[in-house]
């Protein structure tokens, strides 16, 4: 009676993980809702914070109209536009930036910026030319 005693629990053991409830894949759905509103862009990683007069340069306004960073990109394929990284916090801006909603100063009009100096190009989701250490975003790399 041992050997059945035996097979009946291993029997019944079998029985209890046949019937346990499989994992199901999980499923995420993220909505990133409408680009900020920003008079000169918005940086292209989060928390996607206004981007002050400067920090792009014209190429990213063809026709005075930003066209978009991060995932409101929508700009060519294969782009690859220049930006003023001094602008940049994680590189030691320490000034102001513009507040969502507010509008463009007729004296700063966007993508009309005078001695432009890009020393950086980045490629509207988050990626540039200088490396990982520049990559702020979620798949990029550290502030410094």
């Amino acid at each position: 009676m041992g050997k059945s005693k035996y097979l009946l629990l291993v029997a019944f053991a079998a029985l209890c993980f046949a019937a346990s409830p499989q994992k199901a894949p999980a499923q995420i759905a993220v909505q990133i809702g409408p680009p900020p509103e920003c008079p000169y862009g918005y940086f292209d990683y989060p928390p996607y914070d206004c981007a002050p007069y400067g920090y792009y340069g014209p190429e990213w306004f063809p026709g005075g109209i930003f066209i978009g960073a991060g995932p409101w990109y929508r700009g060519r394929e294969r782009f690859w536009g220049y930006v003023d990284n001094h602008y940049d916090r994680h590189d030691g801006w320490h000034g102001e930036y513009p507040h969502r909603g507010e509008h463009w100063d007729e004296h700063h009009r966007p993508g009309r910026v005078e001695h432009f100096r890009g020393n950086e190009r980045r490629d509207g989701h988050g990626h540039s030319n200088l490396g990982e250490r520049h990559e702020h975003g979620e798949h990029g790399g550290h502030p410094h």
